[in-house]
Parts: structure tokens; C-alpha cells; sequence
């Protein structure tokens, strides 16, 4: 069964995290819960903690949450024989989490993507709320050392033309009383419930704000815009922009994402929130649709959006955010956007060459 760290460019990168100068020591033999473990980033994290283990030896037990067996052996196979590594395949919404002795729990479980939130949209609310309290409920009861609940850009709905970049304590104008916000509002109640578990039961928490995120661990059914251009990419196939493609969008790649993830679960505050976003990745829609065409040797045609697709649309024109903050635990990306959407083409063609 191939793996994607198999593969010699995605290795590198994942080999790159785990060979950084982070505080390596606090996850030595420590549980660490992954829920979402076969989303886009759960993937990457994995991945990473997975090296650090046959590499240096951690000793570092994952737990990895999924809702699919399948697609866990698909993607993990190897690791199933491995004794650092157990998957659980359950419904965070519905089922009490009867895990033991779990020291770090990282909550990266979401629909993330534009189909999704208008086909399901309650389970896209509850998956950010009702899923949130009981990862809560099981960090309380395993007194666990942090909680990194995994946030997102999208909570500072739209620019309301007063700042260049978001800041942390950025709240831009968000119309609750849509189908599409199901997302951004389950985001901000999921870091509301965070802070109130601080307050009430004392949790240790962070939470990272992330960008837009792409990369080779994308999920091929993932409807986000950026993710369909590098399909058409991958399949040597135009590009179909559905809009101007005036928007201007930060984003991250998933490898840089997952080390600030853990840079964040081992250096940030408690309580606090941080954006995750590469400064050089800051670029319009018509701009990156222009680039994989050019790479792919194709050309960007102008598509009006199906209705079920438009429903499930950000309507934010400009959403860059500032990241300051995160730069004071040392955290820096290595992969800009051109760079990254290459590496990422050339691995899913890796992949579905295999």
C-alpha cells in the first residue's frame, strides 16, 4: 500500500518539520489524540509525529479519530501494524469518547470545504460545537496537558474596509442568518466553548487561526476553489474559475501549517489565539488559477458556479491575515504559494501514478 511520505518531496518537507528545533521533549512517550487524523492537516500532523518516532525514538503514541476505516487504511496502511499508532474510528457528534490517559488533544475534525457546508449543513455546525464539547468533556476527564482546538480565518467574516490585514483582535462583519455561515459560526462558538472551559474546568488551550490550506494531503472530494484548480492541474485539465477571481485570499501550506500546529501546541499561550498563514502565499484567485494553468500547460476559463456550489461560498473579496503574533514563538513557513502548488501537482501525479 503507497504512502504520500513514500513519495521523495512530501517526505522531505514532513522530514523538515520534524527535524526543526521545536520542544520535542514534552511529547517524549506522551498520548497525543488527533481527531480529524484523515482531513488535509490531520494527515500532515500524523505524518510528522509518525517520523519523529521510527527517527528518534519518541515513543509518542497516536491516537488518531477518523469516521472512516477505510480511508484511514488508505491512507495510514503501514502504521496499522504499528504499536505508537491506533486508530478510532467514530462520530464525534454522537459518541462518548471512552479514551484513557490522552495527554494532548489536537481538534482538527470539520467539513472545511464549500460542498460540504451546503449539503450538511447541520452536521458542519455540530461538528464545531457538539464534537468541540465532547473532546472538552474528554480533556477534563483525562486532565490532559493541552487542548489545541484548530480554528480559522473564516471567523473574521468580511473586511470591512478598516485594516489591511486581520489581527487576532479582528471582528469583521459576519451575516449570521445564512446557510454558509453554519461554518464560521460553529468556529467562533467552538473558541468561545474553549475559553469557557478555561474558566470553568481550567484547561490548557490554544488555538490556531489557520489560513486557506492546501497541499499534497488534500482529499480528492475537497470542493475549495484552490483545490479544484489543482485537480484540473494534476489531470492536465484548463482551469474553471468560477468568478472574477478577484479575491484575495492568504493561504499555507499543509506541512508549514502543521508545524505551527505543533509549534503552538508546545510554545503558545494559553488561552490565546493565533493566525497561521504565510506571508509570501498572499495571491488573488485569478492570479493562482493563472499559475497552475501556466504550469500545467493549460488555460483559466470563466465559469458561472452551480447553485449548490454558490451556497456554499465565502462572500469575503479580501482576507489576509496578520501574523505577528505567531512570529513570537518562532514560527516560519518554507513553502510559498508557486512553490507549494508545484510540489503539490507533482506529488497527487506521484500518487495516482502508483
Amino acid at each position: 500500500m503507497t504512502m504520500l511520505v513514500e513519495n521523495a518531496i512530501y517526505y522531505n518537507d514532513i522530514k523538515k518539520v520534524a527535524d526543526s528545533h521545536l520542544n520535542w521533549e514534552k511529547l517524549k512517550k506522551k498520548n497525543i489524540l488527533i481527531a480529524g487524523a484523515t482531513g488535509m492537516v490531520g494527515h500532515a500532523l500524523i505524518d510528522v509525529l509518525m517520523y519523529r518516532n521510527e527517527t528518534y525514538g519518541d515513543k509518542c503514541k497516536v491516537i488518531a479519530l477518523g469516521r472512516n476505516m477505510e480511508r484511514a487504511r488508505e491512507i495510514f496502511g503501514p502504521y496499522f501494524e504499528n504499536n505508537l499508532f491506533h486508530f478510532v474510528s467514530c462520530d464525534i457528534n454522537n459518541e462518548k469518547l471512552d479514551l484513557k490517559n490522552i495527554d494532548y488533544i489536537i481538534h482538527g475534525a470539520s467539513n472545511t470545504h464549500p460542498l460540504m457546508y451546503a449539503k450538511e449543513p447541520v452536521n458542519t455546525i455540530l461538528t464545531n460545537v457538539l464534537g468541540t464539547k465532547n473532546l472538552l468533556d474528554l480533556a477534563v476527564e483525562n486532565q490532559t496537558k493541552r487542548f489545541v482546538f484548530l480554528s480559522s480565518v473564516e471567523v473574521y467574516g468580511e473586511n470591512r474596509g478598516d485594516t489591511e490585514k486581520f489581527s487576532e483582535a479582528y471582528c469583521g462583519y459576519l451575516n449570521c442568518n445564512t446557510l454558509r455561515a453554519g461554518y464560521p459560526e460553529g468556529k467562533r462558538l467552538g473558541e468561545a466553548l474553549c475559553q469557557a472551559y478555561i474558566a470553568e474546568h481550567n484547561l490548557d488551550i490554544v488555538i490556531p487561526r489557520l489560513s486557506r490550506i492546501y497541499g499534497p494531503t488534500m482529499l480528492w472530494n475537497d470542493s475549495k476553489a484552490i483545490s479544484q484548480f489543482i485537480k484540473n492541474g494534476v489531470n492536465s485539465e484548463d482551469i474553471v474559475l468560477k468568478s472574477e477571481g478577484n479575491q484575495l485570499y492568504s493561504y499555507t501550506y499543509v506541512v508549514d501549517a502543521a508545524k505551527a500546529i505543533l509549534a503552538l501546541l508546545l510554545e503558545g499561550e494559553k488561552g490565546e489565539a493565533y493566525n497561521v498563514s504565510d506571508e509570501n502565499s498572499e495571491i488573488t484567485l485569478k492570479d493562482l488559477a493563472e499559475h497552475i494553468a501556466c504550469y500545467a500547460g493549460k488555460k483559466v476559463i470563466f465559469q458561472l458556479p452551480e447553485e449548490s456550489e454558490r451556497k456554499g461560498y465565502s462572500t469575503a473579496t479580501k482576507a489576509l491575515l496578520n501574523v505577528e503574533k505567531i512570529r513570537t514563538i518562532g514560527w516560519n513557513p518554507d513553502t510559498e504559494i508557486k512553490q507549494g502548488i508545484e510540489k503539490t501537482i507533482n506529488v497527487l501525479k506521484w500518487k495516482a501514478d502508483k
